[in-house]
């Protein structure tokens, strides 16, 4: 004999909001002080490329020029950094907290085509903006198409040849 159940949507998002729940409680913490100081700081980047170089740019307000690291290792281009806690304000007198405080890292994996001799980076109003140079080998080359082997292609006549078919004849 079949047995018939009935079926409540609200048991199941019940479940899933209790997952969800210890998912944010196991990420965050539940202590109000480690809230205020835990939590994943990921900054922004954007990445540019042109013809001569890869360009990154990094948002990292309120975070020092000497709490910031930047190096490359085995074609691993790592950004780090620390952003603090300003101690003069006490903690229990947050109202809301939104900014998200601690250390990051970030890495990049280079292609070949990039010079991990030539890097720069400027701190500049809360941006970290990093310039890597492209090889040499790497850039675009101009290349000059020539006909039959011998003549270039620039609309010129060729001593020797005529221009026009009443000449030739």
């Amino acid at each position: 004999m079949t047995v018939l159940t009935r079926w409540d949507p609200y048991r199941e998002l019940s479940a899933l909001q209790n997952r969800m729940g210890r998912l944010f409680e196991e990420q965050y913490g539940s202590g109000r002080e480690e809230s205020l100081t835990a939590g994943a700081f990921v900054p922004a980047v954007d990445v540019y490329e042109d013809e001569h170089s890869i360009q990154l740019k990094l948002e990292v307000p309120g975070i020092e020029e000497q709490d910031l690291d930047v190096k490359v290792e085995n074609n691993v281009l790592s950004v780090s950094g620390e952003r603090k806690l300003e101690k003069e304000e006490k903690e229990e007198n947050f109202q809301r907290v939104e900014r998200r405080y601690g250390s990051f890292t970030r890495s990049f994996t280079l292609p070949n085509t990039v010079s991990t001799d030539d890097i720069q980076a400027d701190y500049d109003h809360g941006v970290l903006k990093i310039r890597l140079a492209k090889r040499a080998e790497a850039k675009p080359k101009q290349i000059k198409v020539s006909v039959g082997g011998h003549k270039p292609i620039e609309g010129k006549k060729v001593e020797g040849q005529a221009h026009s078919k009443t000449q030739a004849a």
